[in-house]
């Protein structure tokens, strides 16, 4: 063997920068430094590998004469997936000056790498461009990173179009773009891709069944996610760990923690993921004692908790209001596992103590966060306030919140609700007055319901959906039912200022989307088939009573999962107990 291949050999196996240094020094020694397979060699391990050094392969880059196109590859690589992207794209731009060499797919994908990482719509637009010119356009390596580039800089369309005018699509191709509606919000959109798949007979692996399934949480499609479930039993994926985890999100986060816990039972091996994953589905859903006892079984198996495992348990201490409970995780994370709580932490116990009436102490411990404290804690000190009708402090996390720029038409009605309950009218007109001088608007609120595998969207007074009248008509029957069980119509109510599930100040509409979205699974689903909603708001004290008395007089569950926690309504009686 030569002594040129001897050194091949031993960067082939080389692992670690020091072992390179000595390999490297061998390479002068010997004088192969000139040597092309050599220098690319020592470029590529530099600039790609994990035990490289970017600052050495500048070096080595710059020394090598006459760059070609697999050595300016390396270097661009090493940049766009290094801490210096914009670097990356300078050295694309040297490429394309250089006589050389000439871009190939690899360089192209890594330049677009770097340019969705710095978000450079322009140099993405432009380096399409020199794709088409360079006969690249149906590369199926570069039209996947194209779309990543696109959607990274907030184009989704134009992506959607590069997909669309692939003539080519492997898996990978696929997957990336069900990645790209999902980075973009757009999960009915993914989950319509899947179908597609199916349609075309393409496969699926594991990525593709991750993503799906993050989508289905997102849009609470179990059933979605149940037959992705069958088909990665089938296919032999329920051994990939990420699945499994994946499988454990999407049944807490459904509110089925019996499916939860059947895949979690059900796997040889764990991770932290997996445990963090079914505490939190118990966290949730306000199973705070379950959390509890397999936090206690995680510890006894030998797994090391992290930070999410511990919001997870404050969670579930939060949804049931176990203080003592609370503040007890909160120091063992400190003081046994030596993990500073982060801001969601402190935004727990905010919430514990606010809930508990502790409003001083919560007030206190958002005093002491070492965090810049955001709006999402003052927002829950502000929910705990109207629980406790305490308007001084009330004022005092609006305040903070105007500060911040953060204040919305929700804070103002919370604030709205606390002065009206306090008989406090001058307070209710200074909040609508607020809203009016402001242009605050409001969030529209929605409701997502599942009916098979079609996921539908009710907005407050809804008149879009198809079967409208049909719906108004069987809501009538159902407020009557649920009347017959107790529920008293809000428009029976002398109603005061509230912050409803729909975002503004509560009028007499009886028609909030959830009372739709319940009112269509009711006609849309056989006798006793649990009925799961989706909220983006919070559910307001008259949709949570409705809820509460239909589930008694159809003899149904009800689940719903609203901006801060599960209610599982079932027998007339809700989950949370009234404290939410």
């Amino acid at each position: 063997m030569s002594t040129a291949q001897t050194v091949l050999a031993l960067l082939q196996g080389c692992n670690t920068l020091r072992r390179f240094k000595a390999i490297h020094a061998r390479v002068f020694v010997h004088g192969l430094q000139s040597d092309p397979s050599i220098s690319a060699k020592l470029l590529h391990f530099c600039a790609v590998s994990v035990s490289g050094c970017l600052a050495y392969a500048r070096t080595l880059f710059d020394r090598i004469q006459c760059p070609q196109t697999h050595d300016w590859s390396s270097i661009i690589r090493g940049f766009a997936v290094g801490a210096s992207p914009r670097e990356a794209l300078l050295y694309y731009n040297g490429m394309l000056g250089s006589s050389f060499s000439c871009a190939d797919s690899h360089s192209f994908s890594f330049a677009l790498k770097a340019c969705e990482r710095v978000g450079n719509e322009q140099k993405c637009r432009e380096i399409h461009g020199t794709v088409i010119r360079s006969g690249y356009e149906m590369d199926v390596m570069v039209c996947t990173n194209l779309m990543r580039c696109y959607v990274g800089n907030g184009l989704v369309e134009v992506a959607q179009k590069v997909f669309e005018g692939m003539s080519e699509r492997d898996l990978v191709s696929w997957n990336s773009m069900i990645s790209c509606y999902s980075r973009a919000g757009l999960h009915h959109e993914a989950l319509g891709l899947y179908r597609r798949m199916r349609k075309e007979n393409v496969g699926v692996d594991g990525f593709t069944l991750v993503g799906l399934l993050s989508c289905c949480v997102h849009v609470g499609a179990l059933n979605m996610g149940v037959e992705l479930h069958r088909r990665a039993s089938r296919e032999g994926f329920l051994g990939n760990i990420y699945v499994a985890n994946a499988l454990i999100d999407l049944y807490g986060k459904c509110g089925d923690l019996a499916g939860a816990l059947f895949v979690f039972n059900g796997m040889p091996k764990r991770d932290v993921f997996t445990w963090n994953s079914m505490i939190t589905a118990y966290g949730v859903n306000g199973c705070a004692d379950e959390a509890v006892l397999l936090f206690r079984q995680m510890l006894r198996e030998g797994a090391q908790p992290s930070s999410i495992t511990f919001l997870g348990l404050l969670l579930g201490c939060s949804h049931r209001g176990l203080l003592d409970k609370g503040v007890e995780f909160f120091h063992m994370m400190s003081s046994k596992f030596n993990l500073r709580p982060e801001i969601k932490h402190y935004g727990c116990m905010v919430d514990l103590y606010g809930r508990a009436g502790k409003l001083e102490k919560a007030l206190e411990i958002i005093g002491t966060s070492p965090f810049l404290v955001d709006s999402v804690i003052w927002r829950t000190l502000l929910g705990s306030c109207k629980i406790h009708q305490n308007v001084r402090i009330g004022e005092i996390a609006m305040k903070n919140l105007v500060q911040l720029g953060a204040c919305n038409a929700g804070d103002c009605i919370l604030l709205a609700t606390i002065y009206a309950e306090c008989n406090d009218k001058q307070g209710v007109a200074r909040m609508r007055r607020l809203i009016k001088s402001q242009g605050i608007r409001t969030t529209p609120g929605w409701s997502w319901i599942e009916i098979g595998n079609q996921v539908r969207r009710f907005f407050v007074d809804d008149q879009s959906h198809p079967d409208r009248d049909e719906i108004y008509r069987k809501l009538e029957e159902v407020i009557y039912r649920a009347s017959l069980a107790g529920y008293v119509d809000s428009k029976f109510q002398v109603i005061m200022p509230d912050l409803t599930c729909e975002g503004h100040l509560e009028s007499s509409s009886k028609y909030h989307s959830e009372k739709l979205a319940i009112t269509f699974g009711l006609a849309g689903t056989p006798d006793g088939t649990n009925i799961r909603i989706v909220k983006n708001l919070r559910i307001c004290r008259d949709c949570h009573s409705f809820a509460k008395f239909v589930s008694q007089a159809f003899n149904r569950e009800i689940i719903v999962r609203d901006r801060v926690r599960f209610h599982h309504f079932k027998g007339g009686v809700c989950s949370c107990k009234e404290y939410w």
